[in-house]
C-alpha cells in the first residue's frame, strides 16, 4: 500500500518534516516514492513553514494512496493558507 506521511528531518531539537509519499512497508526516513511538500513546525515570522503540492496530493488519492492523519490536517491548514 502507498501512504503519504511525514519523513523527519532536521537536527535535535529543531526537527523539519518532507510529506513523502512511500510504500508503507519502508520505515519512517527510509526511501520514497515522491516528495510533495515540507513543514517546518520551528519556522520563524517571514519565512515559509508549510508547502505542499495539493495536486499531486490529489493525485496520489486518486490512486488509493491512504494519507496520514496528521497531513491531513496540514493538507487542509494548507488550502486555508492559500485561498
Amino acid at each position: 500500500m502507498v501512504v503519504i506521511r511525514l519523513s523527519r528531518g532536521g537536527s535535535k531539537a529543531r526537527p523539519f518534516y518532507n510529506v513523502v509519499v512511500a510504500d508503507k512497508r519502508v520505515r519512517r526516513d527510509g526511501s520514497f516514492i515522491e516528495r510533495v511538500g515540507f513543514y517546518n513546525p520551528s519556522a520563524k515570522e517571514g519565512t515559509e513553514g508549510l508547502r505542499i503540492a495539493q495536486d499531486r496530493i490529489a493525485y496520489w488519492k486518486s490512486v488509493g494512496a491512504q494519507v496520514s492523519p496528521t497531513v491531513e490536517r496540514l493538507v487542509k491548514q494548507a488550502a486555508k493558507v492559500a485561498a
